[in-house]
Order: structure tokens, then C-alpha cells, then sequence
């Protein structure tokens, strides 16, 4: 498995800064054989809130990738800050795209390849190609578009 710094790197993309619990939660919980969850994150960068509103309204699709992008940039900073070296990632198991949008919007799914295809272009196909599901709702904590969790293995 490449170097994730690195891979980040070829891409252009850096690394937050491990966004603040927003509620009494962990981050990461690990249980079981080398899994753990990640609770979710939205589309803040070191604290700052990078796009709000909802898809179909104030946010195109486009918009709403790049907000998906930046929430499993903070959900791999979460795993950062707990284990010190994300190397240690095996394979992202499952993740639960939640995307607000107005009421005729029905593209979440279009939404959730943001967060998709950026783990699959840093981990590759095989580790980096989770289950998925992507899901509406009517809002989200800040007015933010997006907010992502995911269920990792790690390695031993």
C-alpha cells in the first residue's frame, strides 16, 4: 500500500488539522479485530467551515464533492491523531454519505463519488472501494452539505 502522505501529495491535498468533537462521542472507536469507527465529519479545514447550504440550492454537485473530499480528509486526520501513522489502514470497510439537499434534489449518490473516488485514488481500488450509502436528509450541523462516517480495518 503506497505512502498516504504521499498519495495526498500527488493530488494536490494536505492534511487538516483533526477537527473538534462537536458532542460528547470519540472520533474513533476501536473495536473487534483491528476495525474502527469513525464518527462523522463535515467539510471544515482546520476549523474552518469550507461550503455551506444545501444541494440542488446553494450547492451544485461539484461543490458537494469537494465537500466530501474535505470530510474524509478530517475522518483520515481523526485516525491520524489516534494511531499517530494512517499507514496502518487496510481497507475502508463502509461509509455512510449524508447529504442535504433541497427536496427535489436526487443526486446523492453523485455526491458521495467525491468521497469515493478520493479513497480509492489514495488507497487503491482494492483497499480504497468501500460499501456505501448515501443518504438524504433535510439538514445537517452548521448548514453544512455533507458529513461522512466510515468503518475502517486497520492492519495488526
Amino acid at each position: 500500500m503506497p505512502n498516504i502522505n504521499d498519495a495526498l501529495k500527488k493530488y494536490g491535498l494536505s492534511m487538516p488539522e483533526p477537527p473538534k468533537a462537536g458532542g460528547i462521542y470519540e472520533p474513533v472507536k476501536e473495536f473487534g479485530n483491528n476495525l474502527c469507527f469513525l464518527s462523522g465529519c463535515i467539510p471544515s479545514f482546520n476549523g474552518e467551515i469550507r461550503i455551506t447550504g444545501k444541494l440542488g440550492k446553494e450547492v451544485n454537485i461539484e461543490q458537494g464533492q469537494e465537500a466530501a473530499r474535505i470530510c474524509v480528509l478530517n475522518l483520515l486526520a481523526n485516525l491520524q491523531a489516534k494511531y499517530g501513522n494512517i499507514d496502518r489502514i487496510k481497507q475502508i470497510v463502509k461509509m455512510t454519505v449524508f447529504v442535504a439537499g433541497a427536496d427535489d434534489f436526487f443526486d446523492h449518490p453523485k455526491v458521495a463519488n467525491g468521497a469515493s473516488q478520493l479513497l480509492v485514488d489514495i488507497f487503491g481500488e482494492e483497499a480504497g472501494c468501500s460499501s456505501r450509502s448515501a443518504i438524504g436528509v433535510i439538514a445537517l450541523p452548521m448548514n453544512v452539505p455533507v458529513e461522512i462516517e466510515a468503518l475502517v480495518e486497520l492492519t495488526g
